[in-house]
């Protein structure tokens, strides 16, 4: 397997989703992306496959076992396939956005804030699910899930836009060196200043992620401790409530030695002390907490974003057939279980939960499956506050990535 660089600049693909994107996810005028549903003949047979397949992917999700030879789903694939696997990993959606926008890529694992982007866009293409038998095993919570599912020309009749692979939430990581045998509760200790259980200031010592869906998490924890504001949907913002949270999100600046998105780089800041707490991927948790058992991961008491990942195909995918023998190989029970183990997540597959001993027994319970419905998925801002019609405004994603730059700038 093949993998390219991990870290890019991440203020210039934002400017270049900023410049790209207008604002919402379900109607063509509000995404300013492109056209809607390009006319693509949808695939009909999966034929022999074309000896590789290009994946932009979050880090952790496609494995060759390279780090721990447990952890592979890639090898097999190759030798019964003869599909090379390609991967691209990327640290933020918009990242993938701008992947996918370029071409050369296969496929994509894009969560709720970029695949309905990457459709309204035209930049995926439906998916032939006669062509992927196994999908009738995936969670039905998830199998016409509006991330994906979606009516693009109007006939009332929804397609399908790609393969849900994982979903789960993000979390606080944090060093036990720090908070000693204080369990923090409150996502606080990464948005206020104060001492922590070591006695130090928390300034200089947390991170933030810098990706722009991250006003998300600022909305969630003032929708607990500022109730006057109102907010209810922490993807749907009145400007009041925009401007309260990038104002907190200027408060927290002083005190984020970095902002991430690359999660091997995180999990570096931690080993060597130089972050303590900051907003992660039960991956960076699972992957470090084997130091010495010095860091540990909470759901905190104000609740947590997540995430719903679905892998999408692009409209001009250069290798459709080892696209497909991958998607139908992605919700492999095995792979999906030995995934959740690694990477912490829940699979997209219930059926992985049982007898994976990567995963364990409890591991889809202690990776959140019976929470879905508390996890605030990522999605897209838009203008009208995903009620079309109901005459209501709210701060489109445009806006959302512009002011997170200036945020990080200092601005």
């Amino acid at each position: 397997m093949k993998r390219w660089s991990r870290l890019w600049a991440a203020t210039a693909i934002l400017a270049v989703v900023a410049a790209a994107c207008s604002g919402g996810t379900t109607t063509v005028t509000d995404t300013g992306a492109g056209a809607v549903g390009p006319d693509v003949a949808p695939v009909t047979a999966v034929g022999d496959g074309e000896g590789e397949v290009n994946i932009v992917a979050w880090a952790g999700y496609i494995e060759e076992g390279a780090v721990d030879p447990n952890y592979d789903w890639v090898t097999q694939f190759e030798a019964d396939t003869s599909c090379n696997v390609n991967v691209k990993t990327a640290g933020t959606s918009d990242e993938m956005v701008s992947l996918m926008q370029e071409g050369d890529f296969d496929l994509v694992t894009a969560s709720g804030d970029a695949s309905l982007r990457l459709i309204f866009g035209g930049t995926v293409q439906p998916v032939n699910l006669d062509l992927i038998p196994s999908y009738s095993t995936v969670d039905e919570r998830l199998q016409d899930a509006p991330w994906h599912t979606v009516d693009t020309d109007g006939d009332g009749t929804a397609g399908h836009y790609g393969v849900p692979y994982q979903w789960g939430s993000n979390v606080l990581m944090y060093s036990t060196d720090a908070f000693k045998d204080v369990t923090p509760d409150s996502w606080s200790v990464v948005f206020e200043e104060q001492t922590l259980p070591d006695g130090e200031t928390n300034a200089g010592r947390v991170q933030a992620y810098d990706g722009a869906i991250y006003i998300a998490d600022a909305a969630l924890y003032l929708k607990a401790t500022k109730p006057s504001l109102g907010i209810d949907d922490p993807y749907a913002l009145t400007r009041v409530q925009f401007d309260a949270a990038l104002d907190l999100l200027r408060q927290q600046r002083t005190l984020v030695g970095r902002y991430w998105h690359d999660a091997f780089v995180q999990m570096d800041d931690f080993a060597n002390g130089e972050a303590v707490a900051s907003s992660s991927w039960p991956f960076q948790v699972n992957f470090v907490a084997g130091a010495g058992k010095r860091f540990k991961s909470v759901v905190p008491k104000e609740g947590a974003t997540g995430w719903a990942d679905t892998t999408m195909m692009h409209v001009d995918a250069p290798h459709p057939n080892c696209a497909y023998k991958w998607l139908e190989w992605s919700l492999n029970p095995k792979v999906q279980g030995d995934l959740a183990g690694w990477f912490g997540s829940v699979p997209a597959v219930p059926s992985a939960c049982d007898g994976n001993d990567l995963l364990g027994a409890e591991g889809c319970v202690t990776n959140g499956i019976e929470n879905f419905d508390q996890i605030e998925f990522w999605k897209t801002p838009q203008s009208d506050c995903f009620e079309p019609g109901a005459g209501k405004e709210c701060v489109p994603y445009h806006e959302w990535v512009t002011n997170y730059v200036a945020v990080i700038g200092g601005r």
